[in-house]
Order: C-alpha cells, then sequence, then structure tokens
C-alpha cells in the first residue's frame, strides 16, 4: 500500500505540472510560429492558429480525461483502509445509505478482536499489523461474496449485508466467523488464538435509522457481547441503551462518591487456626450513598473497573487501610485488587509512592488477587508482580477452587498464600469428593511453602475440619463479622472462642 500510496502521488503531481507545462509550450510554440510566419510574410498564419487550436484542445481533452480517472482512484483510495485494503468507515457509511435510499433490509455486524491488545503488546505492532490483515482475509473468506467486509480501524471490522432475511443470513455468517476464530490463527510463523466478540443490528425498510445510528447500535450489541463472557453474537436490544445509561448516572454517582468521601473501609480478622488469636484482617470496602442507600461492591467495582475510575479508588483505599493498620502492631493487612489495577503498569509505582507516604511496613501488607487478573494479562500481571514483591509485599491468591488454577500457574506467580473460597470450603464439610479436593489443594499449597487460609467458615464442624486439614488461618463469620477501624484494636492479643455476631454477608472487596 505504501508503494501504491507513492505511485498515486506521483501522478496528482504529473496532474498538477503536466498540464500547465503542455499547453503553455503549446501556447508558445503557437505564437512563435505565427509571428515567424508574419515576419516573413508567410500566408500560413491561420493554419498555424489552427493547428495551435487543435493541439490546446487535444492536450485539454487528454489532461482532463487523465484527471478524471486520477479521480476516481483517489476516490477509491478515500473508501479502503490503507492495512487491509478493504472498504473502510467511510464506505461503509455510503453503502448503508445507499442501500436505505433504496428502502432495503440492512443488517450490520460489529466484530471485535478479544485478544489483539494483548497479542500486539506481547508481539509488537509489526505481528499486530500482520494479524489485522490475515483477520480480514478470513472474513472476506467465510462471507464468500455473500456480504460486505469493512476495517473500522484498530482490531474493529464491520459486515454489511443488505436484501430480504439480511438480518438471519448475517447471523449465519458470524457464528461461522465466531468458530472459525477459535482456532488458531497463522501469523507469520506463529499460530495466535484472538476469538471475536460480535453485535448484530438490522434495519427493516421504512425505519428512520441513520447509518451512524446503526454503527453506533451494532457497536453498543459488541460491548455486551464482550461482557456477556466475549466469543459470542449479541443482536442490539433498546434495554441496553436504558441500561448504558443507568451505567452512566453509576458513574457519575461514583466520581462524586469520591470526591465527597462517601466510601468507608471495614476489615474482617483473621485468626490462627490453633491459638485462635487474630493474625490479620481483610480490608473490605462499603459505598453508602448521601439518601441512606448502600450500594454493594459487586455492583459498582465492576463498573468502576469499566470507567478505569478503579484506578483512582483503588488507590484511595489502599493509602486508607495503610493508615488505619499503621496502630494495629504487627497485624498483616490484606486488601484485594482488581484485574484492572494490576494490568495498568502504573500501579507498581504508585504502591511504593502509597508506602513511603504512609510509612507502613511493606512486609505487613498482603495484597489478594484472583485467577482472573493474571489470566487477562499475565505477562503485565507478571512484570507487576515481580515489583511488587520487590518492595516486600506479599501475594495472595484469592477465592482459590472457583477457577482453573493448575500447579503450573500456582508455580508461575510463586503466591505466598492461598486462600480456599468458601464454596469449597462448605462443599469439603457435605461430600468426600469435596473433601479430597480441599486436601489436596492444601497438600500442594504446603509443597510450595504457601500459607493457607479458609474462606467462610460459619460452624465450629468448619473450623475443626479446615483445623485439622492443616489451615494456618481462618476467616469468617464464626469468629468476626467486618468492622470499623476503631474496633478492630479490642479484639488484638487475645484468643477468640466463638463469633461475636453474624454479619449477613461478605460483601466483595476493592
Amino acid at each position: 500500500m505504501a508503494k501504491l500510496s507513492d505511485k498515486t502521488s506521483h501522478r496528482t503531481q504529473f496532474l498538477l505540472f503536466a498540464p500547465m507545462v503542455v499547453l503553455a509550450g503549446i501556447v508558445c510554440a503557437t505564437a512563435i510560429g505565427a509571428t515567424m510566419a508574419m515576419y516573413n510574410s508567410l500566408e500560413v498564419i491561420p493554419l498555424v492558429f489552427l493547428a495551435g487550436t487543435a493541439a490546446y484542445t487535444v492536450a485539454t481533452a487528454v489532461f482532463g480525461l487523465m484527471g478524471a480517472r486520477h479521480m476516481k482512484n483517489l476516490e477509491t483510495l478515500s473508501n479502503t483502509d490503507s492495512l487491509t485494503l478493504l472498504p473502510n468507515r467511510r464506505a461503509l457509511h455510503l453503502s448503508i445509505q445507499r442501500e436505505i435510499r433504496n428502502d432495503q433490509e440492512v443488517a450490520l455486524a460489529m466484530i471485535d478482536l478479544d485478544g489483539f491488545k494483548l497479542l500486539n503488546d506481547h508481539y509488537g505492532h509489526f505481528v499486530g499489523d500482520a494479524a489485522i490483515k490475515e483477520v480480514g482475509r478470513i472474513l472476506d473468506e467465510v462471507c464468500d461474496g455473500n456480504a460486505l467486509v469493512h476495517r473500522l480501524g484498530g482490531d474493529e471490522y464491520a459486515i454489511m449485508m443488505s436484501g430480504n432475511l439480511a438480518g438471519t443470513l448475517l447471523e449465519g455468517i458470524c457464528r461461522r466467523i465466531i468458530e472459525r476464530l477459535a482456532k488458531p490463527v497463522a501469523v507469520e510463523d506463529r499460530r495466535l488464538t484472538l476469538g471475536a466478540s460480535i453485535g448484530l443490528v438490522r434495519r427493516i425498510p421504512r425505519d428512520s435509522l441513520t447509518s451512524s445510528e446503526l454503527l453506533r447500535r451494532a457497536d453498543v450489541a459488541m460491548y455486551a457481547s464482550k461482557r456477556g463472557g466475549k466469543m459470542r453474537c449479541t443482536w442490539f436490544s433498546e434495554a441496553f441503551d436504558q441500561s448504558r445509561e443507568q451505567l452512566k448516572e453509576l458513574d457519575d454517582e461514583l466520581r462524586f462518591a469520591l470526591a465527597n468521601d462517601e466510601f468507608r473501609l471495614n476489615y474482617q480478622p483473621l485468626v490462627d487456626s490453633q491459638t485462635r488469636k487474630v493474625v490479620a484482617v481483610e480490608c473490605l470496602m462499603r459505598w453508602e450513598r448521601p439518601d441512606g442507600k448502600r450500594v454493594g461492591p459487586n455492583i459498582f467495582i465492576p463498573v468502576a473497573e469499566e470507567s478505569g475510575l478503579i484506578n483512582p479508588i483503588g488507590l484511595w483505599v489502599l493509602r486508607k487501610a495503610c493508615q488505619d493498620a499503621l496502630a494495629w502492631d504487627d497485624i498483616t493487612l490484606s486488601v484485594n485488587i482488581s484485574a484492572a489495577q494490576l494490568r495498568n503498569p502504573e500501579f507498581p509505582i504508585q504502591l511504593g509512592h502509597i508506602l513511603e507516604e504512609t510509612g507502613f511496613d511493606p512486609e505487613r501488607l498482603e495484597l489478594e488477587i484472583t485467577e482472573t487478573c493474571l489470566v487477562l494479562d499475565p505477562i503485565v500481571a507478571e512484570r507487576s508482580l515481580a515489583v511488587i514483591r520487590g518492595f516486600g509485599v506479599r501475594v495472595a491468591l484469592d477465592d482459590f477452587g472457583t477457577g482453573y488454577a493448575s500447579i503450573g500457574f500456582l508455580r508461575q506467580f510463586r503466591f505466598e498464600k492461598l486462600k480456599l473460597d468458601r464454596s469449597l470450603v462448605v462443599q469439603a464439610g457435605e461430600d468426600d469428593a469435596s473433601r479430597a479436593m480441599m486436601l489436596s489443594s492444601i497438600t500442594v499449597a504446603r509443597a510450595m511453602q504457601m500459607g493457607v487460609t479458609a474462606e467462610g467458615v460459619e460452624t465450629e464442624e468448619q473450623a475443626d475440619m479446615v483445623r485439622a486439614a492443616g489451615c494456618d488461618q481462618i476467616q469468617g463469620w464464626l469468629y468476626f463479622k467486618a468492622m470499623p477501624a476503631e474496633e478492630i484494636e479490642q479484639h488484638l492479643d487475645r484468643p477468640i472462642a466463638i463469633a461475636p455476631a453474624i454479619e449477613g454477608g461478605k460483601a466483595n472487596a476493592a
């Protein structure tokens, strides 16, 4: 495409200057010929002017045809993506508008590659560009001339189809695309796994939807596919817009809450399984709005992650928790870190600044992360965790038993602690298979020199079971509910036998 652009540029320059030179030459030659004929008293002056006029006319016609052809080429270039040579966003709008004028049913699919960012970050833009071209070729191959493939930019494509049953036919094409992209894609000397999320929308005849609105709706449906688990097709629904509006309102309220100190931190103690003394506290976030309504972290944390607000909120949690925990002697402070925070390459530096600013001992801090944090971007996560451990901060794998963590996974990231999820603890008390799974998990953790904490312990029977299984720490309503910072100190340095109270449920931590 670069050579094509150079060729077009040279042709443009030629068509800009050549007509002026040639036509000026014809005029000058005609004038010189006429002057010489007049000077020599020749009777050919009319023939000279006639020949000059004919040459001027022919040259003008030739350059006009060349210019018209060049303008057509420029129009084609303006509607073509320079990387893939597929039609671009402008061409898509023109195609949709043409079908709207013909009052045809129009179906549009917005396609976004699921794994492209990781690929681009890991292998570089050269491989990323090659992947973009290869995916464009695959889409064109699957469509097989039955639908028009466009590249909109980045890793986004669109497919348009018109005519009767366009929506049904396009959905079938999109499902074949998902099946094809679920398989490795050959790029250069690599086989890469990408996947795609697709949003679908249709316009029936006599609808008032514009091309811009169709693209917007397809984009909304595509993001619904991503939120729904990726690698899927989703048709646009009016409810999506209502949901987006609610999310936008919640996002605005979150920004206001952060600016006006509406968030609160509670702490749930963890006890030593043998001495039953408090040895750690887990930081849990609460949000009580001015109207008195409480919003759970399971609702507002995903919104904050999507908007990017999770980064300032997470830093506020870390700073506030470190300040609160300064007074609790050698008690370990556990803070949950979201996937979005760990994917932020600036996070380890920001954490270092908070530790320095608050004077909190890094060896007393423990960051809890889930498998999701690591699976989404393992390269960045591993790099960030190395820096974090360099400060002396420990890292725990939270919610173990709910995902797909393998022994290789545990060895790769070298956690200092494994936290058994409440569901695994409950099931272990009910059937032998789950108990065997819990025991094997503890054995693996021990072999890798990890501490083990049992979460969600609610009964003495469960406590006795995890204690006998070899858990170091126990966390749950049996012993403590989450409480404000000012209530923590009274529970330190003394063994606890039974729970003072039971809270209605453990909230997710920020």
